[in-house]
């Protein structure tokens, strides 16, 4: 098979869909590998670094989409690699649809084969495919936060860790999951006073195990949130539907009784964001206030650090694009259940329940797909 690496077009996005050890696998089974010019300059790997590892270096996006079988990237593809998917011809990639109907819309008209890895599935119900990212865009948040929360930047001027004397940070995490965890685990290496919230009381128990009385956990409620945003310095948005937009948890009233200069992280806004006065940045421009509060809600957090994102990703999808590459993605998803949870949309249908419901498409489920295939 001819497997695609084009270079990520979306706003300061610097990571690339393999690395050379992951094209040195693919070409060991027998495939062809076809990377665009420069797709890996922003890990700091070559053009020679890929073909050394048995990669076919190409001039244009087009010429990767024209040539190539699988797809693999990072990042949704944008309305102008959208046009260039046919028919037949599979994706591979984070796609997050149900938060950007024109990307939906667009892979739809194309007829292509589209497997979002935020929707594959693991035995245990995790979504292995999302949380390295899911690590990074947690423990980044803590980062971005704490730079937000420097006055200089329009926050309060807390140092979120204190000193001798002086009270830390109030951090509030709104969702235990993956990224929550993390977040919350890095702002309690900071030395910040944390409250994490969630709905699943083992969860909650499993946080109280690991950390004892370092990281304070809380049921959450609409009265919790009530209580805990207007007194918190920054709050972490991690809330995660598979495949859904993200539930609405904090209100534009109650961000509206923040102290000024409080900061809201939003890492589920590639899910359209869990704060009502959430909308899209780039790391171009990463914040914006709403009442004096300091909202960070780039969508691709991860790209600003695409070494240690890139390796991570390929880590998990690499065993995944073999088996693609190797068995063709029918065979694929017929052998893998969990692979087969990441069809969202084939041949013009949308095959994810969750995207054609937000969406407003007719469902068509993996299985039906399978069996028209």
């Amino acid at each position: 098979m001819k497997v695609g690496v084009p270079k990520e077009i979306k706003i300061l996005e610097y990571r690339v869909g393999t690395v050379p050890a992951g094209v040195r696998e693919l070409s060991n089974d027998g495939h062809e590998v076809i990377v665009e010019t420069n797709a890996g300059a922003g890990i700091g790997m070559t053009d020679a670094d890929y073909e050394a590892a048995g990669a076919k270096v190409v001039a244009t996006a087009k010429e990767v989409y024209d040539l190539a079988d699988l797809i693999v990237k990072v990042k949704e593809p944008q309305l102008s690699e959208c046009g260039m998917l046919r028919e037949g011809q599979v994706l591979f990639t984070y796609l997050h649809l149900a938060a950007d109907p024109a990307q939906a819309e667009a892979l739809v008209k194309s007829g292509s084969t589209a497997i979002a890895y935020e929707t594959v599935t693991a035995n245990d119900g995790s979504l292995p495919l999302l949380t390295p990212m899911s690590e990074v865009a947690g423990r980044l948040s803590i980062q971005a936060g704490a730079f937000a929360l420097q006055k200089a930047n329009g926050g309060r001027g807390v140092l979120l860790g204190g000193v001798p004397g002086v009270a830390p940070g109030k951090v509030v995490v709104i969702g235990g999951g993956v990224a929550g965890l993390n977040a919350a685990d890095m702002a309690v290496g900071l030395g910040a006073e944390v409250t994490i919230l969630d709905r699943s009381v083992p969860r909650l128990r499993e946080i109280e195990k690991i950390y004892g009385g370092r990281i304070k956990t809380q049921y959450s409620t609409i009265q919790a949130v009530d209580t805990l945003i207007p007194d918190a310095d920054l709050v972490i948005g991690a809330v995660l539907v598979a495949g859904a937009a993200a539930p609405k948890l904090v209100s534009a009233e109650q961000v509206s009784r923040m102290r000024p200069g409080a900061v809201l992280v939003d890492i589920s806004i590639d899910q359209g964001g869990c704060f009502e006065t959430s909308r899209p940045t780039t790391h171009a421009e990463p914040t914006y206030t709403v009442d004096d509060v300091v909202h960070y809600c780039v969508t691709n957090m991860p790209g600003a650090v695409p070494r240690t994102s890139t390796f991570a990703l390929t880590n998990v999808t690499l065993p995944f694009v073999k088996a693609l590459a190797n068995d063709g993605w029918r065979e694929a998803l017929r052998k893998d259940a969990h692979l087969a949870n990441g069809l969202n949309v084939h041949a013009g249908q949308v095959n994810y329940e969750a995207v054609a419901r937000e969406l407003g498409y007719d469902y068509q489920s993996a299985k039906d797909a399978l069996n028209a295939a």
